[in-house]
């Protein structure tokens, strides 16, 4: 998947340094409000997808995917720093993390989401993954802001005990052992991040606790889609946009 046009917006490969250089610009500002680079080791091996506005050419969104032959190799991935991942050593299936996602900061237009999951989706198509993973992160470390997402992800969306992630970040909030409480359904939808909401729809699953990041100033959630799982509804109006 070279590029991908849906009305306003435009999603392409970075081919150049430039388009690299611009991408950690952007993340920067999400993550932190503030202008720099965010970079790091990943980039260099990573596959980085941009969302632009087709007429003026603006950077809005994009994220990275690191192609992984097989659970043997998820040590290598981003999120392996975090997780203790050995229960996926035994995937079979060719996966891709999915990391850095974000959205510039002013712009609040939904679409931009949708195409940045046409552009996943068409990835994955080309390349047959059968697991997107990644982390999945909540603005700040003050666990408290976000109880009720996380008692709906205890309650409805942890990973099966086969691939469940185990603890090996020195600071974590174990949200599915300290939670004893009834969920405002509504409320854990509004504070749950947008790409996480849109995996958990589709049937994706998360770890057991959350990583206190304090470098990046989020909490996050090891997630994972398994491909195969997607509901073909959910799967036909995915395709619908990457075609």
């Amino acid at each position: 998947m070279t590029y991908l046009t849906k009305g306003r917006y435009v999603a392409r490969l970075a081919e150049t340094d430039e388009d690299v250089a611009a991408t950690q610009v952007l993340r920067h500002l999400s993550f932190h409000g503030t202008d720099g680079k965010d970079a790091d080791r990943f980039d260099e091996i990573c596959t980085h997808i941009l969302v632009e506005e087709v007429d003026s050419g603006r950077l809005l969104c994009c994220f990275r995917f690191l192609p992984l032959a097989g659970g043997a190799e998820i040590d290598r991935s981003y999120s392996a720093q975090y997780y203790e991942l050995s229960r996926l050593h035994d995937f079979a299936g060719p996966m891709v993390e999915l990391g850095r996602f974000c959205i510039h900061p002013d712009v609040k237009d939904p679409d931009i989401l949708r195409m940045a999951w046409g552009a996943m989706t068409a990835y994955v198509d080309d390349h047959g993954v059968e697991l997107l993973f990644g982390c999945s992160s909540f603005k700040g470390t003050r666990a408290e802001q976000y109880l009720d997402a996380f008692t709906v992800l205890r309650d409805r969306h942890l990973a099966p005990k086969r691939w469940l992630p185990r603890v090996k970040a020195p600071r974590v909030f174990r949200f599915a052992q300290l939670l004893r409480r009834k969920p405002d359904a509504k409320l854990a939808m509004l504070r749950m991040p947008p790409l996480l909401r849109t995996y958990l729809l589709m049937g994706g699953w998360v770890s057991d606790h959350a990583v206190v990041d304090d470098q990046m100033n989020t909490l996050h959630v090891f997630t994972g889609l398994e491909i195969n799982a997607i509901p073909p509804a959910r799967k036909k109006l995915l395709r619908a946009v990457a075609g």
